[in-house]
C-alpha cells in the first residue's frame, strides 16, 4: 500500500468486545491495541488520541489499563518512553459524552506509537462501532465480537472498501454470576452466591487489509458517510425467564413520541399569536401554493435563522417570534404551525444535514435526523417542501445542506412515509456573450449572465458579503488583462427570478500590431476553468445534491476583410440520459460567428460505477470548450 503523501501509517489497529457478568448485570468489555508510525511532522496529530465515553444518571463508561510507549531509533538503538497517564484529562464534550484523551509523548518523525486500553461499559445499546478506514492509511484493521444469544444486534457493513476476512462461528462461553448476601424484608440472611452459567455465543471477525486513507473528492456529503465500518444496533433481549424483548426503535413510535413531545408536535397548533398578521394573507391568496409562499415570507422576514440545525424546539415558538432569532426547528416548526393557522395542512419532515450523514432507514433512531422542514400537500401528487431559514432562495427550494436524499414525514394517525428530498430546482447559469474582435486581438464587448435556482441563491449570497464592487472585481480578477467599465445587477431581492449581472467587457490584445492569424477561445474565458474530477477512480458517489444546467451563447463580430475556421460541431452523451453536453458553431451572418455550449446533468446523485463516464464527460466538454477559433485576414 504505497501513498507517498501519507503523513502517518497505521500498522495494527485491533479491537475485541465481549461480554461479561458485574454481579448479575451484563456489561460491554471492550479492548483496542493500535500501532501507528508517523511519517512526516503532519502526521504529529494522531498521537493525539480521544476515547469517547458515554454517562447517563449515576452510569458511566470507564477506561481502564491505558499503556502508551512511543518507539525511536536513536543511535542504532530503540528508544522507548512510557505513557504518563496521570497526563490524560477528560472533557465534556456533550450531555452525555466525555471524551478521555492523552497525547503519546516524544514524537517525531519516524516513531513508531502504540497505546492500548479497555471500556467497560453498562449501556448495551451503546455497543461501539467499529471503524476500519480512516484519514491515513490502515495496513492491518481487525475486529472480533462474541455475543451471547440473550442480545439481539442488527449488524450493517458501511463503506466502500472489501473485507479481508469475514467470519463467524457459534460457541459456547461462560460466564460468573455473583448474587449479594444480605437481609430479607423479614430478617432472614441470605448468603452470597457464585454461579457459572454456560450459554451459546456468535464469535464475529472481521479483518481488513491495506485500507487507502478515506480521501476528500468534490462533491461528497460527510466523510461518515464514506468511512468503512460496522454499526451494532441492539435490537432485542432474550433474558431466560424474562421472554424475548423488542427494545429497538421503531419509526412508529418515534412518530408517536414526537407528536406528543412538548418541543415537537406540541407546537404544531400555537400559532394564534400570529392571527391577525395571517388573517390578510389568507383573505388575499385562495390558492394553497401562493399562501404558503406568502406565510413563509412573514415567518422569513420576521425570524433569523441562528446557523443551529436541530428538529425539535428550543422553547416555545413565540419567543422565537418575539426575539426575531431562533434554531433551524424554531424557525422551521413556526413555519408549519402559522401554515397551520392560515388553514393550511402543513406536516413536519425530519431529515438529516448533509454534513450530519444519510439516514438509514433500517436503523429507527431519531438521533441519525438533525433538521425539520414542512410539508404542505397541493392536491394529486404534488407536495411543497418549505423551508424559512434561508431568505435568498425562492419557495419550495431547500437550502442546499438539506439536499440529502430521503425525509421522514410525521404525521397523526399513521407511522410516518418516507419523502424523497430531490430538490424541484436546478442550479443554472446561463451566460449571453456579445464580442467584437479587431485586427490586433482586442475584445470588447456585452456580458449578459443569469443564474437561477440554487445557482441563484448562491450568487446572491456571494453578492451579500462582498458588496458590487468587490464581487465584480473578483470576477474580472479571474481572467488575465479582463476590465469591466461598467456594471449593473438586476432582480437581486427577486428570490423567485434569475439574478442578472450585464458588464461591458475590455480584453487587450497580447501583441500591437495586426495579425494575419488570431487564435481566440472564447468559450474557455466563460466556462469551467478545469475538470472537477482528478482521480482515474472513485469509489464514492458523486453526489451534486440538485442538476445543473450551464449555457455559454457567445456571439463573435470580427474584423473587416477576416474568416473564421469554425470547430466542428460535437455532442457528448451520458449514458441513460444522466447528462449531456451539445457544442454549435455556425456563422450567422458575413462577419459574425456563433458559438453555443450546453452543459446538462440530469441527475442529483451519480454512484461510483458511472463515475468514469461523468469524468469522460467533463473531459470532452471541457476541451471542446477549450478549441481555438482561428480567425484569418482574407488573401
Amino acid at each position: 500500500m504505497a501513498d507517498s503523501a501519507a503523513s502517518a501509517v497505521v500498522l495494527y489497529d485491533f479491537g475485541n468486545t465481549r461480554f461479561r457478568l458485574n454481579g448479575t448485570s451484563f456489561q460491554l468489555e471492550s479492548e483496542r491495541i493500535t500501532r501507528i508510525k508517523i511519517l512526516k511532522k503532519a502526521g504529529y496529530d494522531v498521537a493525539t488520541v480521544e476515547v469517547p465515553l458515554y454517562h447517563k444518571d449515576l452510569s458511566e463508561e470507564k477506561i481502564t489499563g491505558l499503556k502508551g510507549f512511543t518507539y525511536n531509533e536513536v543511535g542504532g538503538k530503540i528508544e522507548k518512553v512510557k505513557l504518563e497517564t496521570g497526563q490524560a484529562f477528560t472533557e465534556e464534550r456533550t450531555k452525555n459524552v466525555k471524551v478521555r484523551k492523552f497525547t503519546l509523548p516524544n514524537v517525531r518523525e519516524g516513531a513508531v506509537i502504540e497505546y492500548t486500553y479497555t471500556v467497560t461499559s453498562d449501556f448495551l445499546f451503546n455497543f461501539q462501532d467499529w471503524t476500519f478506514q480512516r484519514e491515513i492509511p490502515t495496513r492491518w484493521s481487525e475486529f472480533r465480537a462474541t455475543i451471547p444469544e440473550y442480545f439481539d444486534y442488527k449488524l450493517l457493513m458501511r463503506g466502500y472498501q472489501p473485507l479481508a476476512l469475514q467470519a463467524q462461528e457459534q460457541v459456547q462461553t461462560q460466564y460468573n454470576l455473583h448474587t449479594e448476601g444480605g437481609m430479607t424484608d423479614r430478617g432472614q440472611h441470605v448468603s452470597s452466591e457464585n454461579e457459572t452459567i454456560s450459554a451459546r455465543a456468535t464469535s464475529y471477525h472481521w479483518a481488513m487489509q491495506n485500507v487507502p486513507a478515506l480521501r476528500e473528492e468534490p462533491f461528497m456529503t460527510t466523510p461518515s458517510d464514506y468511512v468503512a465500518r460496522i454499526n451494532f444496533e441492539l435490537a432485542g433481549e432474550n433474558i431466560p425467564g424474562r421472554g424475548y424483548q423488542n427494545v429497538a426503535g421503531n419509526w412508529e413510535k418515534i412518530n408517536a413520541d414526537l407528536l406528543a413531545s412538548d418541543e415537537f408536535g406540541s407546537q404544531l397548533d400555537r400559532a394564534g399569536f400570529l392571527s391577525e398578521a395571517i388573517k390578510p394573507l389568507v383573505a388575499q391568496y385562495s390558492d394553497p401554493a401562493e399562501r404558503a409562499a406568502a406565510v413563509r415570507e412573514l415567518i422569513v422576514k420576521n425570524v433569523k435563522y441562528d446557523g443551529t440545525n436541530r428538529y425539535s424546539a428550543s422553547g416555545p415558538l413565540k419567543k422565537s417570534y418575539e426575539l426575531h432569532r431562533g434554531t433551524a426547528a424554531d424557525v422551521n416548526l413556526l413555519l408549519i404551525a402559522a401554515l397551520r393557522q392560515a388553514g393550511l395542512a402543513a406536516q413536519p419532515v425530519l431529515l438529516s444535514t448533509r454534513a450530519h450523514g444519510r439516514v438509514d432507514a433500517n436503523f429507527p433512531q431519531l438521533q441519525q435526523f438533525n433538521y425539520v422542514v414542512g410539508l404542505l400537500p397541493l392536491g394529486g401528487d404534488q407536495e411543497l417542501l418549505l423551508d424559512a431559514t434561508e431568505p435568498l432562495l425562492p419557495c419550495g427550494a431547500l437550502p442546499t445542506r438539506c439536499l440529502n436524499q430521503t425525509g421522514r414525514l410525521v404525521a397523526k394517525g399513521t407511522e410516518g412515509r418516507w419523502v424523497s428530498l430531490a430538490p424541484r430546482h436546478a442550479l443554472s447559469h446561463y451566460q449571453q456573450v456579445t464580442l467584437a474582435v479587431d485586427e490586433q486581438g482586442n475584445l470588447t464587448g456585452q456580458v449578459h449572465e443569469e443564474y437561477s435556482g440554487y445557482a441563484g441563491a448562491a450568487a446572491r449570497e456571494k453578492l451579500q458579503q462582498l458588496g458590487e464592487k468587490k464581487y465584480v472585481t473578483e470576477l474580472a480578477g479571474r481572467h488575465a488583462s479582463w476590465e469591466l467599465p461598467s456594471y449593473k445587477f438586476n432582480q437581486v431581492s427577486q428570490v423567485d427570478k434569475p439574478l442578472t449581472l450585464n458588464y461591458e467587457l475590455r480584453r487587450a490584445a497580447s501583441a500591437p500590431g495586426a495579425a494575419r492569424e488570431l487564435y481566440l477561445n472564447p468559450l474557455a474565458m466563460f466556462g469551467e476553468s478545469g475538470n472537477p474530477f482528478q482521480h482515474a477512480q472513485r469509489l464514492y458517489p458523486v453526489d451534486f445534491g440538485t442538476t445543473l444546467q450551464e449555457v455559454i451563447m457567445v456571439t463573435l463580430t470580427l474584423p473587416a476583410g477576416y474568416t473564421a475556421e469554425l470547430p466542428k460541431p460535437a455532442v457528448v452523451e451520458m449514458p441513460d440520459k444522466g447528462g449531456r453536453y451539445i457544442f454549435t458553431a455556425a456563422t450567422t451572418s458575413p462577419g459574425t460567428v456563433q458559438l453555443v455550449s450546453r452543459l446538462s446533468l440530469n441527475k442529483p446523485i451519480y454512484g461510483a460505477e458511472e463515475y468514469a463516464s461523468l469524468r469522460e464527460f467533463y473531459r470532452l466538454a471541457l476541451a471542446k470548450q477549450a478549441e481555438a477559433l482561428v480567425v484569418k485576414k482574407n488573401e
